[in-house]
């Protein structure tokens, strides 16, 4: 007999706000959930729970229809090992969603009992959906079946733009600009660093900050000047630390950029060009349509880049000394619109992947 009340779905996921990348995450997983699911009721619960929850928490969770855990970063090891107790309390359709496995550049790899947790989850799991081919990897040398998990992509992508209000970004209610007696607009390029809390970015401080410094004056020098058509460079904050870093990279004029992740997202989608560093950075300038280039600090930013088929747009942090970011980022600019029509392409293709995978769900 049909269900006749509205679905009730657990939602478990990192739930900080302050991080664009996991917001947007959220937000998204929620808007496709909504759209399979019509009328359906969504509880949150942190990712922590399977980590710590209680006996009290297990009851609320089974309270609900559906759980639904992703995406973003579960598989890491600030998250990890999961209770496989309490993952055994969870007595409804567990189905993980978009999700992603986790290792930064000069991190130790993940303990037997982290990996043990993780494998047991996805064992118990209906459904396995993982947001690129090293998650997959990664589950499959630790024993889940490859047959059982489909690579559908990163939920985030697919996250519903809003434009920001005028008054914040002028030019979003402008198509062009007016130099010289002459209609032409400027070049926008967006930067952003990591300053989460990765351990690694001391290490990599001055040839990042170099690496950007030397990348911005290549735009500078070639389309500021009088007869060019003007740059301006936007500072695209995903984290709450990253203030204590972006001065440091002394560009004049820098816009900085801080939205709810709908309009930022919308914004990304202005720009020519992203040289990023946190994952979502590139992936909500994929979602967007704008060409991003990657500065790895983490085994994700090369899993995206493949992910999409385009490996070139991630740039290793031992090859960033001088010229090799400049060079990518000038050569990306050039092929703009080539990446353009690529992007969005692909962006069809990996939102009918995430969307069959919903449609095949039955409760």
């Amino acid at each position: 007999m049909p269900k006749t009340n509205p679905i009730k779905i657990a939602h478990i996921h990192v739930w900080d706000k302050k991080n664009k990348g996991d917001f947007a995450i959220v937000l998204a997983v929620q808007e496709l959930l909504r759209q399979r699911f019509k009328g359906c009721v969504i509880l949150d619960f942190p990712l922590t729970v399977l980590k710590s929850g209680t006996e009290r928490d297990a009851e609320k969770i089974n309270d609900a229809d559906l759980v639904v855990i992703g995406g973003g970063g579960v598989f890491y090891s600030y998250f990890l090992p999961f209770n496989i107790k309490f993952v055994d309390r969870i007595k409804i359709p567990i189905i993980l969603f978009g999700l992603g496995y986790i290792r930064e550049i000069g991190s130790p790899e993940l303990s037997p009992k982290a990996i043990e947790s993780a494998v047991y989850l996805a064992d118990k799991a209906k459904a396995i959906g993982v947001r690129d081919n090293n998650t997959k990897i990664f589950l499959s040398d630790n024993g889940i079946s490859p047959r059982r998990v489909k690579v559908i992509g990163d939920p985030s992508i697919l996250l519903s733009e809003e434009r920001p209000s005028v008054g914040k970004f002028k030019f979003l209610g402008k198509k062009n600009v007016r130099r010289k007696n002459k209609k032409s607009t400027p070049i926008r390029i967006g930067l952003n660093l990591n300053y989460s809390g990765w351990l690694g970015f001391g290490k990599w401080r001055k040839e990042i900050l170099g690496a950007y410094r030397e990348a911005v004056e290549y735009f500078m020098e070639n389309y500021a000047g009088s007869e060019g058509p003007g740059v301006e460079i936007y500072y695209l904050k995903h984290h709450p630390g990253e203030k204590n870093i972006y001065p440091e990279l002394k560009i004049k004029g820098l816009k900085i950029v801080d939205l709810k992740p709908s309009e930022q997202k919308y914004l990304y989608g202005r720009l020519d060009l992203v040289i990023g560093m946190m994952l979502h950075s590139g992936v909500l300038s994929f979602g967007a349509g704008t060409p991003e280039i990657s500065v790895a600090y983490d085994l994700r930013n090369y899993s995206f880049a493949e992910f999409i088929g385009c490996p070139e747009l991630v740039v290793d942090l031992d090859k960033l000394e001088k010229g090799v970011l400049m060079e990518r980022a000038k050569n990306v600019f050039e092929k703009k619109n080539f990446y353009r029509r690529i992007f969005l392409e692909k962006k069809n293709k990996i939102g009918m992947k995430l969307k069959n995978f919903l449609a095949e769900i039955e409760l």
